[in-house]
């Protein structure tokens, strides 16, 4: 069982990717993911479900904005 204790970072994402027809997809921030201590686990946050039932997770990047409504071009399309 995971601690109750989080660190203080998260150290990802939770997106879901929202496919639009003759448009880039529209990834929509749905929360964030913290590592548990040991490194082998992940406890997810979010603020909404995926409709779709499909949640990506990507890491966070340092130069990345705090609120960005889609990732960088080289996580697009994924």
């Amino acid at each position: 069982m995971a601690d109750k204790e989080q660190p203080k970072m998260p150290t990802h994402r939770a997106f879901s990717v929202i496919r639009r027809e003759g448009q880039d997809d529209f990834w929509l921030n749905l929360g964030l993911a913290f590592p548990h201590k040991d490194g082998k686990g992940l406890n997810v946050m979010l603020q909404a479900f995926p409709l779709d039932g499909k949640l990506v997770l990507r890491e966070i990047e340092e130069d990345e904005p705090e609120r960005a409504e889609r990732p960088p071009a080289s996580r697009r399309g994924r």
